[in-house]
């Protein structure tokens, strides 16, 4: 394979297709099976402190199934299925069948179960609180929320905590056959919808729809919301009638908003003092958002913070006294850029997906909660209302995806790494996650099998056809995990006697019957096939997010214990959490640029995603490297804070905290705020002592700066943007970058 170039039906192509040749090829490709040392001469649990530095022998394909095998049996027998951590995250491929996470929890489900993980590091605390404010469902932290044509004929203004980040429009779980929202967001300004955009880097939002920058303190968003709605009410701008049909608890969170339980009126000027956003401004917007029918769109990223919860929560809350939810173009929606499904019309059809199958073990964790996990067996810990302990794990098998790109606080992984006697990958490439392993397996990529790519929130079908032999010696998931199946005896009950071309003739069929039922005729398998797509419609008519609610709310109750919009949860005020109230609550972050840390550590830290890659992946591609500055991940700077520490364009910088230290290289900007630096996700870890704790990572990978703490007892999601950091131009000569090469192997 020598290019890859766009198919037809997209109107704005992704640039990082031009990275998967590299990726494809690359120097650092995982080329057979192979076996940290220590682990092959003296068996599970050797050494576990040189994982990461061990070199790897390469063994058979035969070796290496008879060995996973024998421990997965071992581990088993001695400390039953619940000892096995199969909770895999990460976004591996797009199709739909070769999909790394489903395969894994497939197969270990055949042979007894596994500790699994909840939810996502996206929107963990998001899809915790949103089923408690509106009900499960639709509603549960994926949408359907009001989609953009919906948008465009009614909303007169878009208020967005956290922007509509072009950059995450890329990207979509499943792939996608056009990124509509290219073709939607200019049909908006088009439509004369004046927009402001809250965050504190401006080109979180397009420049070309002129959005009104309000460059907030970051993490102070539920505050402004606050000093938003203590305007609404004390000037009566509020939907008494709305709250009162369709809302319960507007007046318990009054006495909040009104200082009667804390003695402190949340009022725009309090809330100015927080957000740095001018008290005149605040009352200015609350009265133009009662005005005008207006869509409030949240982030992922305000709730991936300490408290994340209540960034949702005060969404909600906000809306709900504009009385617009419901309405067309009005109300509230979440996740809107930050993927490209969120807005899109489609029919919603149910796409081809491969079958996880039963998990006998019902032991699980939510997903960001891995070290503590490793690090605390038999430990207790609270999540959404119960009172949960962490399995002793003595065997992690990961695939499709990274912990060292998606886990906070990469020093304490590593700590919590070394726990498990036993770490199984099957990896592509010689990432962090297979370096620090103790068996890796060679998987094959998109570009090497068959497949299906389809989202929900796409409208096209796409035929992932196989372009070349797989690599070395590398094999498809789905193949690696039928010839432990055959070994173990579980054969039949994993593959059902179906091959790849048997499976994907299978769901294309039953996802085409499901279509059928919605009035959706997709063409037969081999006429998808042979076209290379299948397209759906656009509905005929705009989604609007709770309007069959709002049309008679009797009929159709929301999934609540009282049937209505919860402003106000007798269930979370049950569960008697100091760090999540039953009613949206404005609590000071662990750190942020309003505390004492600041002596210290004067900076905020955005990670956020990349524009030049997906997560991690494709770092080793041409559109990720040339990115690059010295070689290191960039960080944005604002030009006055570079100024202040001697700071110039192109310099390498040291970006450090209590919990280390990173290099990357520094990019001066305007479009930052003050004291506030911007470092993208996902630049492979690099560290200067290989398996070390607490040592230099030369390459820019913010998450051996961000904290690993729980949003809150209810939603234990990530905490990385409440991070805080100190920076310096480096001195002395800088390190070499080695992650996109092979790691030491021993010979045979």
């Amino acid at each position: 394979m020598t290019e890859v170039t766009p198919i037809k039906t997209d109107p704005k192509p992704s640039a990082l297709i031009k990275s998967m040749p590299d990726a494809l090829y690359a120097d650092c490709r995982v080329n057979q099976p192979a076996i940290r040392k220590s682990y092959l001469e003296k068996g599970p649990g050797a050494a576990t402190e040189r994982r990461g530095t061990d070199p790897f022998i390469p063994v058979s394909w035969d070796k290496a199934v008879d060995l996973v095998t024998a421990e997965l049996n071992r581990v088993r027998k001695n400390h039953g299925n619940s000892a096995i951590f199969g909770g895999s995250y990460g976004w591996s491929s797009a199709g739909r069948f070769h999909h790394a996470q489903t395969l894994l929890k497939r197969f270990l489900g055949c042979i007894g179960g596994f500790t699994n993980s909840t939810g996502s590091y996206s929107n963990a605390a998001g899809q915790v609180i949103l089923p408690h404010i509106f009900g499960g469902g639709a509603a549960a932290g994926h949408g359907p929320y009001t989609s953009w044509d919906s948008i465009k004929a009614n909303t007169e203004l878009f208020v967005s905590f956290g922007g509509i980040g072009l950059k995450n429009t890329q990207v979509e779980p499943g792939g996608m056959g056009e990124h509509a929202a290219h073709k939607w967001l200019p049909r908006l300004k088009e439509a004369g919808i004046e927009f402001v955009s809250i965050t504190p880097c401006r080109d979180d939002t397009a420049d070309y729809l002129n959005a009104d920058w309000w460059a907030v303190r970051p993490n102070s968003d539920v505050a402004l919301m606050l000093g938003l709605a203590h305007t609404l009410y004390t000037e009566s701008l509020h939907d008494e009638a709305f709250l009162a049909k369709y809302c319960v608890g507007f007046e318990k969170f009054i006495t909040y908003l009104m200082g009667q339980i804390d003695g402190q009126p949340k009022t725009a000027d309090w809330a100015a003092a927080i957000s740095e956003i001018s008290a005149d401004n605040i009352r200015a917007l609350a009265r133009k958002m009662a005005a005008k029918r207006t869509m409030i769109a949240t982030a992922y990223s305000l709730q991936r913070a300490d408290h994340g919860e209540q960034t949702y929560w005060m969404t909600a809350t906000l809306a709900c006294m504009l009385g617009e939810i419901g309405l067309p173009g009005g109300g509230c929606g979440f996740g809107y850029g930050s993927m490209n499904g969120y807005g899109n019309p489609s029919m919603r059809l149910r796409s081809p997906s491969m079958p996880v199958g039963d998990n006998p073990i019902r032991e699980f964790i939510p997903v960001a909660r891995i070290a503590d996990l490793l690090l605390n067996p038999g430990g207790t810990y609270q999540f959404n209302g119960e009172d949960r302990v962490y399995p002793d794990i003595h065997l992690v098998y990961w695939c499709g995806g990274n912990p060292f790109h998606h886990h906070q606080d990469l020093n304490r992984l590593i700590k919590a790494w070394r726990r498990p006697e036993t770490i199984i990958v099957n990896e592509p490439w010689w990432t962090s996650t297979a370096r620090f392993a103790d068996i890796v397996l060679p998987a094959t990529t998109t570009m090497e099998r068959n497949d299906i790519g389809a989202s929900s929130r796409d409208r096209y079908w796409l035929a992932m056809q196989k372009v070349v032999d797989p690599v070395g010696q590398s094999r498809n998931d789905y193949d690696i995990f039928t010839a432990f199946a055959r070994k173990m005896g579980v054969e039949e009950l994993f593959t059902e006697g179906r091959d790849e071309d048997d499976w994907l003739r299978h769901l294309y069929e039953i996802a085409r019957q499901q279509a059928a039922r919605q009035q959706v005729e997709m063409p037969n398998f081999d006429t998808f096939w042979k076209s290379g797509h299948a397209e759906s419609p656009e509905p005929d008519e705009p989604y609007v997010f709770l309007s069959e609610f709002r049309a008679d709310p009797e009929l159709n109750r929301c999934d609540t214990p009282s049937g209505k919009i919860e402003i106000f949860s007798e269930t979370i005020n049950g569960f008697g959490y100091d760090d999540c109230p039953g009613h949206a609550t404005w609590m000071e972050p662990t750190e942020w640029l309003g505390s004492s840390d600041t002596e210290f550590f004067p900076i905020h830290l955005i990670s956020n995603q990349p524009n030049t890659r997906l997560h991690a992946q494709l770092d080793q591609g041409r559109v990720s490297r040339d990115s690059k500055v010295v070689g290191r991940e960039p960080v944005r700077i604002n030009c006055e804070d570079a100024k202040i520490r001697g700071i110039m364009d192109g310099d390498v910088v040291r970006i450090f905290n209590n919990r280390g230290a990173i290099l990357a290289g520094a990019v001066l900007t305007d479009n930052v705020r003050r004291n506030v630096i911007e470092i993208a996700t996902g630049a492979w870890y690099d560290p200067l002592e290989p398996g070390a704790i607490g040592t230099l990572d030369r390459h820019g990978n913010p998450n051996v700066l961000t904290l690993d703490k729980g949003t809150s007892k209810l939603g234990q999601g990530p905490t990385a943007h409440s991070t805080l950091v100190e920076l310096e131009k480096f001195t002395g000569k800088v390190p070499e970058i080695t992650v996109f090469s092979q790691p030491l192997t021993d010979p045979v």
